[in-house]
């Protein structure tokens, strides 16, 4: 028998706040969700699973988001920061691995000026003119977004986090607003870059209602890349007694979005693995379709703690490529490592 709020997702692509809500906060729909998720994926992606290479370029950040482990404000954060040639050797190893996207991911670093970023990315396209390049800093003025994508950078990632202002300034310091995050990810759009958006699945005070809302925004930005992921504690943070998000809140989020984004390419992320040994696997039976192994030189892959407990070796490395392929394997999908650049229609 089918599930009739699955089904009017799947072929609407939306349902009313009411409708959604339901969907969210029960768990009778969650088989006939995943199902359809896959189904949808599959579809629109086949069994292709993309594999992104990470480098995490610096563990040093201005700001002070309160759910954090680089925030400023974290006096036992072991802070470290990649050179360009690092940088450039990373992608020296994980071009040999057969990666085409590499996704420079960092604090806020005032360090890194837009100079630097930009021959960084300007020397990655001339050595693997092949390849995408994927960003992962912050929050920037318009100016430096628009001289990173003259550089050569194809794509930017920027979670909103949360689409609630209210909610919003419960997670971030006073400097910080939701009406600047929003206003970068649509310069980023603007500006003719493929765009990657999302939020954290149980954060601190967040409530159904939340996530509609991150839906709702979803839909007006039409990123092309959606990050979710449970929430995770950080023992040096603020919110280190609060409960983490849940792996099945996490699954039913991931599903919702690949019916309502039937083209986005939505990752299996580390999170997911951190809360549950198969999680990942479970999130691309859930719909995902990307997986990011990190190309980090494996001496600063822990200090890179955003939360506690973060899976960074092992098949997280990216230099054990065939133990990530067997496990996407395992799930049914098959792990490729071109450019995959998202497939609207």
């Amino acid at each position: 028998m089918k599930d009739i709020l699955v089904e009017k997702l799947r072929e609407d692509r939306d349902l009313s706040d009411s409708q959604l809500k339901a969907l969210i906060e029960s768990d009778e729909h969650d088989a006939a969700l995943m199902k359809a998720a896959d189904e949808v994926r599959r579809a629109h992606y086949g069994d292709r699973v993309y594999l992104r290479g990470l480098i995490e370029i610096s563990s040093y950040c201005k700001n002070n988001c309160l759910y954090c482990g680089l925030r400023a404000g974290n006096r036992n954060a072991e802070r470290y920061r990649l050179s360009e040639e690092q940088i450039l050797s990373c992608c020296e190893e994980g071009y040999e691995l057969g990666y085409r996207t590499f996704v420079l991911q960092g604090g806020e670093d005032p360090y890194f000026t837009d100079e630097m970023i930009c021959e960084i990315v300007r020397q990655i396209k001339k050595r693997y003119p092949d390849c995408a390049v994927t960003l992962s800093l912050g929050e920037k003025p318009r100016e430096s977004y628009e001289k990173y994508h003259e550089a050569g950078a194809d794509r930017y990632l920027l979670r909103h986090e949360t689409a609630d202002a209210e909610h919003y300034a419960k997670l971030h310091p006073g400097d910080m607003s939701l009406e600047n995050r929003k206003r970068c990810l649509y310069d980023l759009k603007e500006i003719g870059f493929q765009v990657g958006s999302g939020f954290m699945v149980g954060s601190p005070y967040q409530t159904t209602e939340n996530l509609i809302a991150d839906l709702r925004f979803l839909q007006r930005l039409q990123p092309d890349m959606i990050g979710i992921g449970p929430y995770i504690t950080h023992k040096d943070t603020p919110f280190k007694d609060q409960q983490g998000g849940s792996l099945e809140l996490s699954l039913r989020m991931l599903s919702i979005l690949r019916l309502m984004f039937p083209y986005a390419l939505l990752p299996s992320t580390t999170a997911l693995g951190t809360i549950d040994p198969m999680g990942r696997e479970l999130g691309l039976k859930a719909g995902g379709n990307v997986v990011m192994p990190n190309l980090s030189p494996t001496d600063v892959r822990e200090k890179y703690a955003i939360y506690d407990n973060k899976i960074c070796t092992g098949e997280e490395s990216a230099q054990c490529r065939r133990c990530l392929e067997m496990r996407i394997e395992s799930a049914g999908y098959r792990a490729v490592t071109d450019r995959g650049d998202v497939k609207r229609g």
